[in-house]
């Protein structure tokens, strides 16, 4: 069985349209995607994760 991996792929053409669009949607776009992974996170990795953020302030 020759399948290949799954990858996350994008065309050229695909990059090239997400590079015209304005900074503000882009921004809005990554902030959405760290709202709904932190709520995906299981609680054991979001304790890690708040602990891991008061030790590197400390």
């Amino acid at each position: 069985m020759n399948k290949a991996p799954l990858l996350y792929y994008r065309t050229i053409a695909q990059i090239e349209e997400y590079r015209k669009r304005p900074v503000l949607q882009k921004i809005k776009w990554l902030e959405a995607q760290m709202e709904f992974f932190f709520y995906a996170m299981p609680d054991k990795a979001k304790k890690i994760r708040d602990r891991m953020h008061s030790e590197k302030g400390a």
